[in-house]
C-alpha cells in the first residue's frame, strides 16, 4: 500500500524543482511583458505603436521555433535542453541591462522568444514524464498553477519595483531571479526509463513527425480556438476597462482571475482523473463562455470582477487539461512532440485572435468582440464534446473486442 502511494505522489523533489523553475521563468516573462512597453516609451522615446512590437517580436520567434523544439528535446535530451534553455533565457535577461537602442531591443526580444519557446516545451514535457499516470490531470493542473501565479506575481513585481527604482535595477532583479531558476533546473532529474527512452531518437534528419504529433492535432486545434478567444482577455481587458471608466478596478481583474483559478484547480484536476476529461473540460468551456458574455455586458466594477471570476473558473483548467489530452493521445516517448504541437496551435490562436479582435473593435465594438468570443467558445465546447465522446466509444469498443 505504501509503495503504491509513493509511486503516485505528485509533490516530489523533481516536481517541486520543476514547478519553481517554471514559476520564476514566467514571473520574469510577465514582468517584462507588462513593463517593456513603458520602457520603450519613457526610456527609449518610441511611440505606443512601436511599444507593441516588443510583444510581437517575442511571440513571432516563439511560433517559428516551436515546431522544432520537440526535435531539440530528442537530440539533446529533455533535462539537458531544460538546463541549457533556462541558462540562455537567463543570459538574454542580463543583456537588457545594456540595451542601446529600440532596434537592438527588438532583436533581443526575438532571441528571447527562441529560448522561451524551447524551455516551455521542455518544462511541460518533463512534467508529463514525472507526474504519475494515474494522477496526470491533477499533476498537470498543479504544474500549470506556477504559470497562473506568475500572471499576478510578474506584473505586480514589475510595476511595484518601477515605482521606487530604475529600469536598470529592475532588469538586474529579474536576472537574479533567473539565476535562481537555473539552480532549480539543475535539481530536476527524469525517471530512468524516461531518460533512457530519449536515446533512441537522436537523428539530425527532420521529418514531419519531428515537427508535430499527428495524434495530438485534434486537441491542439481546439486549444487554438480557445487561444483565439483568450486573446481578447490578454490583449484588451485593460483598454476595455479604461473605456468603461473602470481603470482602477481593472488592476484587480487578473488578481481575481488568478485566485479563482488557483482555488478550484486542485478539485478540477482530481475530477479530471476520476471522472474523465469530458466531465471537466466541456463545462469549463461553457463557464468560460458565460464569463466572456458577462464581460461584454459589463457596466460596473462588480460585473467586471464577476466576469473575471467566471473566466478564471472556466479557463483555468483548460490549458492543463488540453496538455494532458495531448500527451495521452500518443506514446510516452512522444510527449515532447505532443506538447510542442499543443503550443504551436495555442500560440497561433493567440496571435490570430489579437489581429481578429483588433479589427472587430475598430469596426464594431468591444462588446461585439466579447460576445463573438463567447459564441466561439460555445461552438468549441460542442466540438470537444463530440471528439471526447467518439474517443470514449472507440476506447470502449477496443477494450471489449
Amino acid at each position: 500500500m505504501n509503495q503504491v502511494t509513493s509511486q503516485e505522489r505528485i509533490w516530489t523533489k523533481n516536481f517541486i524543482s520543476l514547478a519553481l523553475t517554471q514559476l520564476l521563468l514566467f514571473t520574469v516573462f510577465y514582468s517584462l511583458l507588462t513593463t517593456l512597453p513603458i520602457y520603450v516609451i519613457e526610456d527609449l522615446g518610441e511611440s505606443a505603436s512601436n511599444a507593441g512590437l516588443v510583444v510581437t517580436f517575442m511571440l513571432a520567434s516563439a511560433i517559428i521555433v516551436r515546431p522544432f523544439s520537440a526535435k531539440v528535446l530528442d537530440i539533446v535530451g529533455k533535462r539537458k535542453t531544460l538546463i541549457i534553455s533556462v541558462s540562455l533565457f537567463t543570459i538574454t535577461t542580463f543583456i537588457y541591462l545594456w540595451v542601446p537602442s529600440f532596434v537592438f531591443l527588438l532583436v533581443l526580444r526575438f532571441i528571447h522568444g527562441i529560448s522561451f519557446s524551447i524551455v516551455t516545451t521542455a518544462t511541460s514535457a518533463i512534467a508529463a514524464d514525472i507526474v504519475p499516470e494515474a494522477r496526470k490531470g491533477a499533476g498537470m493542473g498543479y504544474f500549470a498553477m506556477a504559470m497562473n501565479l506568475a500572471v499576478v506575481v510578474g506584473p505586480f513585481i514589475g510595476l511595484t519595483i518601477l515605482q521606487f527604482m530604475s529600469f536598470t535595477t529592475f532588469f538586474l532583479i529579474l536576472s537574479i531571479l533567473m539565476l535562481i531558476s537555473v539552480g532549480m533546473s539543475l535539481l530536476v532529474h527524469l525517471p530512468k526509463e524516461k531518460a533512457a527512452g530519449q536515446q533512441a531518437q537522436s537523428s539530425l534528419a527532420i521529418t514531419l513527425s519531428d515537427l508535430i504529433e499527428i495524434k495530438a492535432i485534434p486537441v491542439a486545434l481546439i486549444s487554438g480556438l480557445v487561444g483565439i478567444a483568450y486573446a481578447s482577455i490578454l490583449s484588451f481587458v485593460p483598454v476595455y476597462a479604461e473605456e468603461k471608466g473602470l481603470a482602477t478596478t481593472a488592476s484587480y481583474f487578473f488578481l481575481v482571475f488568478a485566485v479563482v483559478m488557483i482555488v478550484f484547480r486542485p478539485y478540477l484536476g482530481r475530477a479530471f482523473d476520476e471522472k474523465g476529461a469530458r466531465f471537466v473540460l466541456v463545462p469549463s468551456l461553457i463557464i468560460f463562455s458565460v464569463g466572456l458574455f458577462a464581460l461584454g455586458i459589463t457596466t460596473g466594477s462588480v460585473m467586471l470582477l464577476l466576469a473575471a471570476g467566471l473566466i478564471g473558473l472556466g479557463y483555468g483548467t483548460l490549458l492543463p487539461g488540453f496538455q494532458t489530452l495531448s500527451v495521452q493521445s500518443t506514446t510516452g516517448d512522444r510527449s515532447g512532440h505532443a506538447i510542442s504541437t499543443f503550443f504551436i496551435f495555442y500560440d497561433l490562436g493567440i496571435a490570430i485572435g489579437a489581429g481578429i479582435w483588433g479589427a472587430v473593435i475598430a469596426n464594431l465594438s468591444f462588446e461585439a468582440m466579447y460576445f463573438s468570443g463567447a459564441s466561439l467558445i460555445l461552438v468549441t465546447a460542442g466540438i470537444l464534446y463530440v471528439l471526447l465522446t467518439r474517443q470514449q466509444k472507440k476506447a470502449y469498443v477496443t477494450k471489449f473486442t
